[in-house]
């Protein structure tokens, strides 16, 4: 059983997607608009959200990006809009699945179990240690030689994303991709986050302890060396 927000303005459809998904042991929420369906996801965060594009206040691929620059949550796209173009675009952005307008309950219904199931593949630990530092990804919470970090909802997803992988210098264009949920963007935008979490953990760009950039290259999360 899943939560499931249906995201979608048409009341005959949104019934008919409710009901399905409900007969199948879903936890359903709804809503009819880009702006409710935020404060939901903000609110509760359900499972899976399941996300028209045609929206009455904003075009759901705007949507989508919102809804990365605030949660992880898994997407997947149902609309009429059958473009391969398109659809290459919302997956680059961040979508999980995409479902082509009419489709089955039963169809959508599986394709929910089966996002969750390789979100649940992909899911980091609950906790990740590195030196001194340890991050409970449950709790969001974050902590340096037992002293609790105070960290911007961006600043702890970037710090988790580099301590799940010790050691490894990550690229720039990975970090936007997944943390920022961003096919390009700025590098400026990763180095003041990076500049705000040095600070945090009490270090500086020419004197790192745990995050070293690699020129040209991405960057390190490491445990101080002795």
């Amino acid at each position: 059983m899943a939560s499931v927000l249906v995201v979608e303005d048409d009341t005959v459809i949104r019934t008919g997607l409710i009901r399905g998904l409900t007969a199948r042991a879903h936890v359903v929420r709804s809503a009819g608009t880009a702006m409710d369906a935020l404060r939901e996801v903000t609110r509760d965060t359900p499972d899976v959200v399941v996300l028209d594009l045609g929206l009455p206040d904003l075009d759901g691929g705007e949507v989508l990006k919102m809804l990365r620059g605030v949660s992880d949550v898994p997407v997947i796209i149902a609309t009429a809009r059958d473009d391969e173009p398109g659809i290459v675009r919302l997956l680059n952005a961040g979508a999980d699945d995409y479902l082509v307008k009419p489709f089955s309950a039963e169809l959508l219904s599986a394709r929910v179990a089966a996002v969750l199931r390789r979100s649940a593949r992909s899911g980091p630990a609950n906790e990740l240690r590195v030196g001194g530092l340890h991050i409970d990804l449950d709790r969001r919470e974050a902590a340096l030689d037992g002293a609790a970090l105070e960290l911007t909802r961006r600043e702890f997803d970037l710090l988790a994303y580099l301590a799940a992988r010790p050691g490894r210098v990550v690229a720039r264009r990975e970090l936007l991709a997944e943390v920022w949920r961003q096919a390009y963007g700025d590098d400026q935008t990763i180095d003041v986050h990076l500049s705000w979490l040095r600070r945090k953990l009490g270090e500086t760009a020419a004197r790192p302890r745990y995050l070293h950039t690699v020129r040209g290259v991405g960057v390190r999360l490491a445990a101080p060396a002795g």
